[in-house]
């Protein structure tokens, strides 16, 4: 098995692993994800009906409320938050959210996350580190 290991910045730290779902949008968990199912709900969004239940969460920066902190949070104490968090360029909302929810989150990798990574890649963020490995998928 290939393994690649990807230099990042740390934002929230922890270990989690999981397959990846990648946006190429921005998204906001405030109106955007339902914190009840994990689910997109976000009209028109490219993952519109996806779950980030249990994903490692790929796409390049958040957008809209400072209550989409809270809703992180309350995706994470409904066990329906992503395992882990990659933004090309991490913003403050998100950024919180991740730390009060326990979300291992890195930014501004060595490449573009979302060139990198595809849908379904199995992932390892390692916000200890700043790492990210990915694994039979290293390209």
């Amino acid at each position: 098995m290939s393994e690649r290991i990807v230099k990042a910045h740390r934002i929230s730290r922890g270990k989690a692993k999981g397959k990846a779902l990648v946006s190429q949008s921005p998204l906001s968990f405030f109106g955007g994800v339902d914190p009840e199912t994990g689910v997109i709900i976000e009209k028109g969004h490219e993952l519109e009906g996806e779950s980030v239940s249990g994903k490692v969460l790929v796409f390049p920066i958040g957008k809209g409320s400072t209550g989409g902190s809270f809703k992180l949070y309350e995706l994470a104490y409904n066990r329906k938050a992503p395992t882990a968090i990659i933004n090309l360029r991490a913003d403050p909302i998100i950024a919180v959210g991740a730390i009060i929810s326990n979300i291992p989150m890195v930014d501004r990798m060595e490449e573009n996350p979302m060139e990198l990574i595809r849908r379904g890649d199995s992932v390892e963020v390692d916000g200890d580190r700043g790492i990210v490995i990915l694994r039979g998928n290293a390209r």
